[in-house]
């Protein structure tokens, strides 16, 4: 007998086993399904927080989007207007110097104008100063030749004097001068 205790007491253990398995295995099956629901229940949970998430993300997304859109629409009008200041600014300064450039031509103009007109009487002045310096060496040339012939002519008349009967001293006077004239 004690060749079939070796066959008997595996089988009675075979036995216990597979009723503790099959009941455990039920247990087991039914642990399976509750996770497997528990699962299934989180995972929609999931996807429904991802789907709020997302949905939350793209509207975040989107009011980012529209306030960068918004900023960059802002800076673009910003630096238009800026652009337009500047260029009326640039404008304005451009127009005060050509009208000052125009004035100052114009002052430029009446100042060679009245430069030329100057020069002009310059040389009418010195014309009219050379004129009156050869009418005076003229007539001091003229006064020197009056001179000279008044004294030629003095000279002459001297000598006509002298030479003419009248002028001639009587003889007794000659002799007692000692000198005799001409």
């Amino acid at each position: 007998m004690k060749k079939w205790l070796y066959l008997i007491v595996p089988t009675v253990m075979l036995v216990v086993f597979t009723f503790f398995y099959l009941s455990q295995s039920k247990e087991l099956e039914q642990q399976e399904i509750a996770r497997k629901e528990r699962v299934e229940r989180e995972r929609k949970e999931e996807e429904a927080k991802r789907a709020v998430i997302e949905e939350k993300a793209r509207q975040d997304a989107a009011a980012r989007a529209a306030e960068r859109e918004a900023e960059a629409a802002q800076k673009e009008a910003d630096r238009i207007a800026k652009w337009e200041a500047e260029g009326r600014d640039i404008q304005d300064a451009t127009d005060a110097f050509n009208a000052e450039a125009d004035r100052i031509s114009k002052d430029i103009s009446a100042k060679e104008i009245q430069l030329d007109t100057l020069r002009k009487q310059k040389e009418q002045l010195n014309t009219d100063v050379l004129n009156a310096a050869k009418r005076v060496e003229l007539a001091q040339i003229a006064k020197r030749n009056a001179e000279l012939e008044i004294q030629r002519k003095a000279e002459l008349m001297l000598r006509r004097v002298e030479s003419s009967a009248v002028a001639q001293m009587p003889a007794a006077q000659q002799a007692g001068s000692g000198t005799r004239r001409r």
